[in-house]
């Protein structure tokens, strides 16, 4: 009895998404055993590829794979069946190439809607088809591109979302980016505690990345520096679209900014200027005040460490310069942030000054919306001032023949655009606010300069570290046998401190009344911890 021809099957999708579809790799498969139980073959193996047709066919996996397994057989003939000639190759040489690859190994090709014949004219009808295939390729991959450019002018991202967007399908505009619930926030912190100098190197923001569970990871479960600079530089942040690709160059977007294209810049200027320092690992969860507390001997920042004892390890603060009379000697960090916490305490305002507070952020309200009047005019006329010079440079340039001439007037009317686009975005970050949303707009401000105690108490980093940026506008000197020294407070919670100085004309400080006769009184601090502010105006 003579034994059956063995064959293999290879079969092919451009993606993954199209294996669900009616040429996905089941289905192709299932017809390609058909064939082959009707030709009396043993198929011994099916090797399948999800990727596109075009280029060099040893870069495919399930093809390499394929060859090997003839290679490891070369007593073996075989008979290699696919399903269509355009899953074979979609490039004329490549085409040419595989056929020579499966010749050489004595390896029969099968196709189950194409007959191949070792003919002259079987060869010549197989050339034009490979190379119909090829040409196919390519024209669908100048549409998609054409489709892509289009698209992206209009104003909308055709590429993976960013990390702090994901894409929704809106009916009528496709598939649009918006803002992440998880994820945007943290973006906008990175970015503004980047600029402001409060995340020192681009470690110190991968880390704040890491504290985000749903933040995206690589397989080994890391955030890589890359990622972090991916995002620190991409302007899609800024609500506009550029693209070296398709020549895009600050289109603005169909999506929501999460940032402003002035905090974008600040950024750049960071990553372009001097290095940045190496920050040690233990800045995370344990010490609330690392970096925002000084030696009270030399004004050196505190270091933050684990002593291991006996039982278990103990949290402290300690200055490392060695010059200093208090180098190595540690500060328990329960004292010390008690103790802060102490001196935050004092900042709660009387109930009447709150009162007058609240007054004058209302009037500061109504004179914001006049003043945003004011800026969007102003704004409007720059904005015109720019069009008219974009106009009058693209008459130069339809008359240009120079092509050193000609760059030049496309890298100008480049940094027009960009100075139209940024005078866009600041018209509207300073739009005139709607009506009817002061207490929606500075209710939680409000709370907090009430209270600002009762977030520090809340005990969550976070939210402790907000506290100490917003309160105070220094570092806090801190003596390890005498406590804190006087801190700088915020403006806010200077007005709020109950007595206002100033220096009269002879140099004596003298007490200032508010508009209303009435000099609240002053909380009580804690004279154990916290030494009498000395009354001269910084």
């Amino acid at each position: 009895m003579t034994e059956p021809m063995k064959a293999v099957i290879y079969c092919r999708v451009s993606s993954k998404s199209q294996e669900n579809e009616g040429h996905g790799l089941e289905s192709q498969e299932t017809r390609c055993r058909e064939y082959a139980k009707s030709k009396g073959y043993l198929v011994e193996a099916a090797f399948p590829d999800t990727i596109t047709g075009g280029g060099d066919f040893m870069k495919r996996p399930g093809m390499v794979a394929l060859l090997s397994y003839l290679d490891a057989l070369p007593n073996e003939n075989y008979v290699v069946i696919f399903d269509d000639l355009k899953r074979f190759a979609r490039d004329t040489r490549f085409h040419l190439d595989l056929r020579d690859a499966f010749r050489s190994r004595g390896a029969m090709i099968e196709c189950l809607n194409f007959a191949f014949e070792d003919t002259p004219e079987g060869e010549f009808i197989e050339t034009i088809m490979a190379a119909q295939g090829a040409l196919e390729r390519k024209q669908n991959g100048r549409q998609v591109a054409q489709k892509m450019k289009a698209r992206m002018q209009s104003g909308y991202w055709v590429h993976a979302a960013p990390v702090g967007y994901k894409y929704e399908t809106v009916k009528g505009r496709g598939k649009m980016l918006f803002p992440h619930p998880t994820l945007a926030n943290t973006v906008r912190e990175a970015f503004d505690g980047f600029a402001s100098g409060r995340f020192g190197s681009q470690a110190e923001v991968r880390r704040s990345f890491e504290l985000n569970p749903d933040f995206p990871r690589n397989r080994q479960g890391q955030i890589t520096n890359q990622r972090v600079a991916d995002v620190l530089n991409n302007p899609l942040y800024t609500g506009h679209i550029c693209s070296e690709t398709y020549g895009i160059d600050w289109q603005k977007g169909q999506h929501d900014p999460l940032i402003t294209i002035d905090l974008f810049d600040k950024v750049r200027d960071r990553l372009n200027g001097s290095a940045k320092v190496r920050v040690r690992k233990n800045i995370g969860n344990d010490f609330a005040l690392r970096g925002f507390v000084t030696c009270g001997d030399c004004d050196t920042p505190l270091r933050s460490s684990w002593s291991k004892g006996r039982d278990r390890s103990y949290a402290y603060y300690l200055c490392q310069a060695q010059s200093c009379a208090s180098y190595g000697k540690s500060i328990p960090r329960d004292k010390l942030e008690g103790d802060i916490g102490a001196l935050i305490k004092t900042l709660q305002p009387s109930a009447t000054l709150f009162g007058l507070v609240k007054v004058m952020f209302r009037e500061a309200w109504t004179q914001r919306l006049a003043q945003a009047e004011e800026i969007t005019k102003s704004a409007k006329q720059q904005i015109k001032s720019v069009e008219k010079q974009v106009d009058a440079l693209l008459g130069r340039l339809m008359e240009a023949t120079n092509p050193t001439v000609i760059t030049a007037y496309e890298g100008k009317l480049s940094d027009l655009e960009r100075s139209k686009t940024k005078l866009q975005d600041q018209l509207a970050q300073h739009s005139a606010p709607k009506s009817g949303t002061f207490g929606e707009k500075l209710e939680p401000a409000l709370q907090f300069l009430a209270n600002p105690w009762k977030l520090w108490e809340s005990g969550q980093i976070t939210l402790q570290r907000m506290v100490l940026k917003l309160a105070f506008t220094d570092r806090i000197a801190y003596h390890r046998n005498e406590g804190a020294r006087t801190a700088k407070i915020a403006l806010p919670f200077k007005a709020l401190d109950g007595v206002l100085y100033r220096e009269s004309e002879n140099g004596a400080v003298e007490k200032t009344r508010t508009s209303t006769g009435v000099t609240p009184q002053r909380p009580q601090r804690c004279a154990s911890t916290i030494p009498p502010r000395p009354h001269v105006i910084r």
